[in-house]
This record gives C-alpha cells, structure tokens and sequence, in this order.
C-alpha cells in the first residue's frame, strides 16, 4: 500500500481506475483511497474486503470510494 501511494503520487495521471483490498500491510485499503483521493477527487475507487467490522459500503461512499466489493466474487461479479 506505500509503494502504491509512492507509485500514485509520482504518476497520477497514469491512472484511470485504483482497486485495492481493505487490508494490506503497511496502510488499510480506505486510507490508502482517502490519501489517493485528496490527490485526485475525481479517482473511481474500488474497495475490494472480505468480512470486516471496520468498513462498511456506507463508510467506503462516505469516504469517496466508488464502488465496495466482497469478497470472495467471481470475475463475471466483479464486471458488473
């Protein structure tokens, strides 16, 4: 999750779309989206989780992020 923010920072522009886990060592996914969207509000986020008590999908809107995905799905869920 900091090499990502490190990687976003330095090339913004190179991204059309950031998917990222809750939990990840270093930063949670949702710091990692808020860091992300202070950079470029407009930045369609999704937040990938499996059961948690920390995130909800009404936190992860609140915060900016797009769409909130749990896990485990299936490659045809994650496309619609």
């Amino acid at each position: 999750s900091l090499e990502a923010l490190e990687i976003f920072q330095d090339q913004p522009d190179q991204f059309d779309l950031v998917i990222t886990d809750q939990t990840m060592p270093g930063m949670t996914g949702s710091n990692l989206s808020r860091r992300i969207l202070q950079l470029c509000p407009d930045m369609p986020i999704i937040l990938c989780t499996g059961y948690s008590t920390i995130m909800s999908e009404e936190k992860a809107k609140s915060i900016g992020i797009r769409e909130f995905v749990l896990k485990p799905f299936s490659k045809i869920e994650f496309l619609i």
